[in-house]
């Protein structure tokens, strides 16, 4: 996973299995969350789901308003995205720039079948009212921090650890790892 890794066909296969069993709980649609720690696989994972549904794939990090923004970025998944579609209606966001530091362009969600949200916060308490399909992926801190970094250069180092420090509280708060349907490592297998 990560961008060079995937977690293979017969694992995903199973993951859309369980999402396409599940009650449409948001609206008329069905939630997949995918989350985890940083660095751990997400991404990849979210966009394998994705295109095997389909679904749109919604990435937290476009609503995190930077290193330090994953709380106020839950918020606006749940004002701009989820909220709107449990009415019926249309979600949308404007994606966060983080090298520029400022909201970029706008991005529709309409109203389908199902939705993949991806990322640190995705699958917070607050979503369960939408009956989601949780999927953890994790990965030891030094994968992580290494993905991390080869992706995001040396000079996020101090970033990540940071992050990877807030996002520990999160999880623990938000008990994420235990309330997952499905739990992966990085590599796909179960965790």
């Amino acid at each position: 996973m990560g961008g060079r890794y995937g977690v293979s066909a017969d694992v995903v296969a199973q993951i859309v299995a369980q999402a396409e069993a599940r009650r449409p709980g948001l609206g008329g649609m069905r939630l997949i969350c995918v989350d985890g720690p940083a660095g751990s696989g997400k991404t990849t994972l979210a966009g394998q789901l994705g295109a095997l549904l389909p679904a749109q794939v919604v990435h937290m990090d476009d609503l995190y308003e930077g290193w330090t923004g994953v709380r106020a970025g839950v918020e606006r998944l749940h004002e701009w995205v989820l909220g709107p579609l449990a009415a019926g209606a249309p979600g949308r966001y404007r994606r966060y720039d983080w090298e520029l530091g400022r909201y970029a362009e706008r991005h529709a969600v309409p109203v389908a079948d199902s939705l993949v949200v991806e990322g640190c916060g995705s699958a917070c308490q607050g979503v369960d009212v939408y009956e989601p399909l949780i999927v953890w992926v994790e990965a030891d801190d030094d994968l992580r921090l290494r993905r991390g970094v080869e992706r995001d250069g040396e000079g996020a180092r101090e970033h990540w650890l940071e992050f990877m420090a807030a996002e520990q509280e999160m999880y623990a708060r938000e008990r994420t790892r235990e309330r997952a349907h499905v739990r992966l490592d990085a590599w796909g297998r179960p965790a």
